[in-house]
């Protein structure tokens, strides 16, 4: 998001933010070098002082001999890591690939959320889309099957057009944002294992947080809800390219090393994984661009989140933005810097700052802690 990229220090702490999608102990890591930044320069000349001293150590034979191994690992693993960032780009800069194969967002599920857009929806309308999508037809009846949903204990629901009816219009505008966007996760984020939890938990906090900002403003909370939802798809589409890219990737150079019988370069290949600074880098330089070019792809016309995207994307300046980016973009910030300080990796002049430049006011916060931003609540009468 260019709204904060706008000065260093908002830039570091949104990184912040993104590093804890990966771990915290990566977070931590990750906000040392952040806020030391002043003492880079000492480091640097440190790290001079300690190549040169490598350098004299090396006259000896068994250190030449380790510094050869070092050298040869580095060496395996930048190129690795070359024609993995040539792979992810290539896929980033292919959006129909990204849309059906990375992030494989069949078509009737924007047709579905465009349907909940206009008034005159109608359950008839979705059943047959919902029923082309085994995954959400399973989802729904397992759903209405919930003891706190079921009428009665001894009848169990099996048809998704009846789920679908029992469900309701005004539940299905939550429910369907929701299933789609934890369909979408990433199957596994191995080795950041807390990986896929965290998108999921971020990206239902920042829907609800925008739909209660939407609604304070008289603005439609449907609309709201998904495309703070949605903002989110960029993340979740970076995150599966680069895992899987890596995965593939180093599956073929493992199998190359092997078939040649290079002992040596399988077990450097053996060691390489998945770069958790190349994945921050990844969302930082991409999620945004990339929610806006899957959002755009979905064709929506009566579903009014298109722009938002594209402001949320490429906008320097909240003023600028329509009001839906608006409201996403305080949610982004305030959801942001609960994360951080639940954490305890972000000062108070630090939370000040990141919801001044996400426009946050008093009123706002005020609004978002007293609302329930974490679970989604459905209404069956």
């Amino acid at each position: 998001m260019q709204i904060f990229n706008n000065s260093d220090n908002i830039a570091s702490l949104y990184q912040r933010s993104l590093s804890l999608y990966i771990s915290k102990d990566f977070a931590k890591a990750q906000c040392g070098k952040l806020v030391t930044n002043s003492a880079q320069d000492s480091e640097q000349a440190n790290r001079r002082r300690e190549l040169l001293a490598i350098e004299e150590e090396a006259k000896q034979a068994k250190v030449i001999e380790q510094y050869g191994k070092s050298h040869f690992k580095n060496q395996v693993t930048a190129a690795f890591f070359t024609k993995l960032t040539k792979k992810v780009n290539e896929d980033f800069d292919n959006k129909d690939r990204l849309y059906n194969n990375i992030a494989q967002i069949e078509d009737a599920a924007p047709a579905i959320l465009e349907i909940l857009a206009v008034r005159a929806a109608s359950i008839s309308r979705i059943v047959p889309l919902a029923k082309s999508l085994p995954w959400l037809a399973n989802e729904l009846v397992n759903l209405v099957n919930k003891p706190q949903y079921r009428k009665r204990a001894d009848v169990k629901v099996s048809d998704p057009k009846i789920a679908l009816s029992y469900i309701g219009l005004d539940n299905l505008k939550m429910v369907m944002p929701t299933f789609m966007l934890k369909h979408w996760l990433p199957y596994s984020t191995a080795p950041f294992s807390l990986m896929k939890r965290k998108l999921w938990n971020d990206s239902l906090a920042i829907a609800m947080a925008t739909g209660a900002l939407a609604k304070e403003a008289g603005q439609d909370y449907y609309t709201a809800f998904t495309a703070g939802m949605l903002s989110n798809i960029g993340m979740i589409a970076v995150t599966r390219c680069l895992l899987q890219q890596h995965q593939q990737l180093h599956g073929i150079e493992l199998k190359k090393a092997f078939d040649n019988r290079d002992k040596r370069l399988h077990d450097v290949m053996v060691d390489i994984k998945p770069s958790a600074e190349m994945l921050l880098e990844q969302l930082a330089l991409r999620s945004a661009n990339i929610s806006a070019d899957l959002v755009e792809i979905m064709s929506f016309d009566r579903l009014v989140i298109t722009e938002a995207m594209f402001d949320l994307a490429y906008s320097h300046e909240v003023e600028k933005m329509c009001p839906l980016a608006q409201h996403i973009t305080k949610a982004k910030a305030y959801v942001a810097m609960r994360s951080l300080a639940k954490e305890e990796l972000i000062s108070g002049d630090e939370a000040k700052a990141l919801l001044i430049a996400g426009k946050v006011k008093t009123s706002d916060v005020s609004l978002l802690k007293k609302t329930d931003i974490d679970h989604i609540k459905l209404n069956f009468n």
